[in-house]
């Protein structure tokens, strides 16, 4: 499940620091910036995922024929191949190793591979979340809480086994923002937001400032 649907806030990849215009409308809208908290960590959602299925032989062709581009900066925070990312997240990687061969096994049901994915994607998240939470830095104090609510939420939706096909992904994707919060957003009162969207902030953030205070 990835964290942020593009195509509702293209914005939410653009260059946070405001340095350079990777992202926005007055420089490459397409480009997707280094710098931003919610590109590290689907690339964290996606690649690693990838690179592991690459791995676990699903695909039929080598990992030595696998190779991403790095960023122009920040290279260490990344892994680009199946070897880079064994190296540095090995843990993460063999349990998305193992999500794949309990798919090629066509022995288990449905819910059986859903706990092995959630395994995975958690795994996946807490590395990325870890490693790129100065991030937050960069952005506004609601939009910061947001992100950090948001992570939060998709770690509660693992233990029921939330079966995150694109259809149930899409219908809690339409809750995210549609744009970055600033300075004055405040769920549920925020005018241009829907009323799902309102409500659906409104509860993840109060859910991350439940754990918060409790642990729990």
């Amino acid at each position: 499940m990835s964290l942020v649907n593009p195509a509702l806030d293209p914005f939410s990849l653009a260059d946070p620091t405001q340095r350079a215009d990777c992202g926005h409308e007055s420089g490459d809208h397409l480009c997707i910036s280094v710098d931003s908290w919610w590109a590290d960590l689907n690339y964290y959602l996606s690649a690693i995922p990838f690179l592991a299925m690459v791995d676990s032989g699903i695909m039929g062709i080598s990992s030595d024929n696998v190779t991403f581009l790095s960023p122009s900066k920040d290279q260490m925070n990344f892994c680009y191949n199946v070897s880079s990312c064994y190296s540095s997240f090995p843990d993460t990687m063999k349990k998305w190793n193992k999500f794949y061969q309990q798919i090629k096994s066509y022995s288990r049901n449905f819910d059986d591979l859903l706990k092995y994915l959630w395994v995975a994607h958690v795994s996946s998240l807490k590395v990325a979340r870890k490693k790129f939470h100065n991030r937050l830095q960069h952005y506004s104090k609601q939009e910061a809480e947001f992100k950090s609510s948001r992570a939060l939420f998709v770690d509660y939706l693992a233990p029921p086994l939330f079966p995150s096909a694109l259809i149930r992904t899409y219908g809690l994707q339409k809750g995210l923002p549609t744009q970055m919060l600033v300075s004055g957003n405040k769920a549920p009162f925020i005018s241009d937001f829907t009323g799902f969207q309102n409500t659906a902030l409104l509860g993840v953030n109060f859910l991350h400032k439940v754990y918060k205070y409790t642990g729990k």
